[in-house]
């Protein structure tokens, strides 16, 4: 059907596993005339979970775009996996929504999971609500459910429907607030709370609500229940049942009449240009403009190629258009437009500001890519999202040596799809590792290459990606001269280095004075520089966080060559680190740890052995303690069977990387004793 942009809404489904999201999207979908009937979990037919391995095991392991088209709205919603170990997967899809719907189970309540994606939502500036799903399974107490989410999530989180007393249905408090029999409250009183809050941001509403006692209707809070949402002064929460279908239609209608169109919500925060020079660019959603669109998701299948999923944010996209990819020169042709549900793409014709399309074969289409039609968009960007930088890692390697390139491109492509995979070459050791948020990320991975190429791998603990910097001030000095019979090589440096605050990385300046060093030949002084931040000065480990200038140096006009400037800056800069207190440094990764709450003592006694620090822990309302702190890294390769070990099977953990620090000096003998017996 024809759509404008003020017909769609885009909402994103997240929140930890076993929440329910999946079926919730049938049950959307069903309700919305899309299907026929709902699929199975059980059977494999679910829209959403469409891999072979997603229907053998049950659960989401990818994202899926789907849609629907219902009383005039065009519905897109993203269905995101719940696993901690998909947690950056789940963020990664997030710019293409304006609502994050975070589902929690009622059973298990408010999960780590779930406060992250409200964090990464809120971060985003993203309109969100709360689902509160299973409201009719056994055992649940739906009060204390709710009284946890406004104690975790603020007291803006206010019911927009409650469950019914008898627990087989849900009661409207919005729309048409009518009825008393809830599970808890009363209708009139959460219609009185909801109303209250969504007037506070409109002072003309206020006055007639307030003042004149007048009865507002639904129509009249749209405006300022879409300022509410934008200004996170509302967080609705809603009841329902995918299993029977309680609540759906009613959430179906908030979607369509609450929710925020792509006019309504925060704008995105588009950039031109990179980094220190970014500039805010200005994207509108006018469908006569140029066309902007953001690539957020890529699917690459080994017959039907790169499908390259975007979210059109200014202008309109037609099949046949030609486009840009970031700052290529040269034009693609979009022969074929796509609508995605789940593995099931349908052509269509146009693609208005706000919605969700897909171009097939375009081998250039990447995450984070922007598309355009002209060339005064060529460097715009999406503020990126957030993503947890990959920790866990595995040194990856085929069985069979002649599988070698095969693995290597099996590699890249799941890099390709999947933003939170890092694949990384060592060519020191000549180590190739696959780095991810978890063992269970890079299990799946790692089981879906092996699947799809027909691979077999073998896996080991990586190397540890440990660091060099200095921590004071020192200057350095080289000459480099050879003579070899005819022309010479003729080069000298001075320069001082100076650390950088942690995470700075590399800092070179010039500040060679009346031509001692020609003015051609600084590139190449740091083009010495770069090789021995990249192999590092003392150790062998790359170097961070340093800054270095140049200010002297001499040069021959007959033998002065930029190799020889390239060797001086080695050499001084070596000879510089080396006073400066070079030191080795560590990954400090923060660890949370969700383990049965008998076992606290044993997990946080074996943190403390491995060099590691508490700095919380936090009850589950499941009995389980989530307990976070700081680690080595070193430390956590391989940990998971050990705590497997301490808590009987039913721990987990889950890492991102915090920050570097010095390796004491216990930790470095080891490590000199490794290189030297290497």
């Amino acid at each position: 059907m024809p759509y404008s942009t003020a017909d769609i809404r885009n909402v994103c489904l997240v929140g930890p596993s076993h929440a329910g999201k999946t079926l919730l999207t049938e049950a959307l979908l069903h309700a919305g005339g899309k299907l026929a009937e709902k699929g199975s979990i059980e059977k494999g037919t679910t829209v959403s979970d469409y891999t072979p391995r997603e229907k053998e095991i049950g659960h989401s392991q990818i994202n899926s775009v789907l849609h629907l088209d219902h009383e005039g709205v065009h519905i897109n919603l993203i269905d995101t996996p719940g696993y901690r170990d998909f947690y950056g997967r789940a963020l990664s899809v997030m710019p293409a929504a304006e609502t994050a719907a975070v589902v929690i189970n009622a059973q298990t309540g408010v999960e780590m999971i779930a406060r992250r994606m409200m964090k990464a939502a809120h971060e985003r500036r993203m309109c969100r609500m709360i689902i509160v799903n299973q409201i009719d399974a056994e055992d649940v107490d739906l009060e204390k459910v709710f009284k946890d989410i406004q104690e975790a999530f603020g007291p803006e989180c206010l019911p927009i429907n409650l469950p019914s007393a008898d627990g087989t249905g849900v009661v409207d408090c919005f729309f048409q607030p009518e009825g008393d029999a809830t599970a808890f409250s009363s209708v009139a009183e959460a219609h009185t709370q909801i109303v209250d809050q969504v007037v506070e941001v409109d002072e003309d509403l206020m006055e007639l609500y307030l003042e004149q006692g007048e009865e507002l209707q639904a129509e009249q809070l749209h405006d300022p229940f879409e300022k509410a949402l934008r200004e996170e002064h509302l967080v609705p929460v809603c009841f329902v049942s995918a299993e029977t279908g309680a609540g759906i239609r009613q959430l179906l209608q908030i979607f369509e009449h609450l929710m925020p169109n792509p006019t309504e919500a925060n704008p995105p925060k588009f950039l031109s240009g990179e980094g220190a020079d970014a500039k805010d660019a200005k994207v509108q959603p006018d469908p006569d403009l140029h066309a902007i669109a953001h690539v957020f998701m890529v699917n690459i299948d080994t017959f039907k190629g790169r499908l390259g999923v975007f979210r059109i944010h200014q202008g309109t996209i037609k099949a046949g258009n030609q486009l840009f990819v970031g700052d290529a020169r040269k034009p693609f042709k979009a022969t074929q437009l796509l609508k995605v549900n789940g593995d099931t793409h349908t052509k269509t014709e146009v693609g208005v500001p706000g919605d969700i399309c897909a171009v097939p074969r375009v081998e250039d289409a990447h995450y984070d890519a922007v598309l355009h039609d002209s060339h005064d968009e060529d460097h715009f960007h999406l503020k990126p999202v957030k993503l947890p930088q990959p920790m866990f890692g595995l040194a990856i390697r085929p069985k069979n040596d002649a599988d070698a390139q095969k693995t290597s491109d099996a590699l890249h492509v799941a890099e390709a799809e999947d933003p939170s995979l890092h694949v990384e070459h060592n060519a020191t050791l000549n180590e190739v590792v696959l780095r991810g948020l978890g063992e269970l990320h890079l299990a799946t991975v790692l089981q879906q290459i092996m699947d799809r190429h027909g691979l077999e791998i073998v896996t080991s603990l990586p190397s540890i990606a440990y660091r060099e910097t200095i921590t004071g001030k020192a200057e350095g000095h080289h000459r480099h001269k050879k003579q070899t019979g005819g022309a010479g090589q003729f080069g000298e440096v001075y320069l001082r280095v100076e650390p950088l605050p942690a995470g700075s990385g590399f800092e070179f300046e010039n500040k060679v004075v009346g031509g001692a060093i020609p003015y051609q030949f600084i590139p190449a002084v740091e083009n010495g520089v770069r090789q021995v931040m990249k192999d590092g000065a003392i150790h062998g480990y790359p170097m961070q966080d340093i800054k270095v200038t140049v200010y002297d140096g001499k040069h021959h006009s007959v033998d002065s060559k930029e190799i020889a400037f390239v060797q001086a800056g080695k050499k001084a800069f070596v000879d510089a680190v080396a006073k400066a207190r070079p030191i080795v440094m560590e990954p400090i990764v923060h660890v949370d740890f969700t383990i049965p709450s008998d076992c606290v003592g044993g997990v946080t006694g074996d943190l403390s052995g491995m060099r590691g620090m508490i700095s919380g822990t936090d009850a589950l309302p499941d009995g389980r303690l989530v307990v976070s702190g700081t680690a080595p890294l070193h430390e956590l390769q391989g940990y998971h069977s050990r705590l497997k070990s301490l808590t009987g099977g039913d721990g987990s953990f889950t890492m991102d990387f915090s920050h570097y620090a010095e390796v004491p000096a216990s930790e470095m003998k080891q490590l000199k004793e490794a290189a030297a017996a290497e």
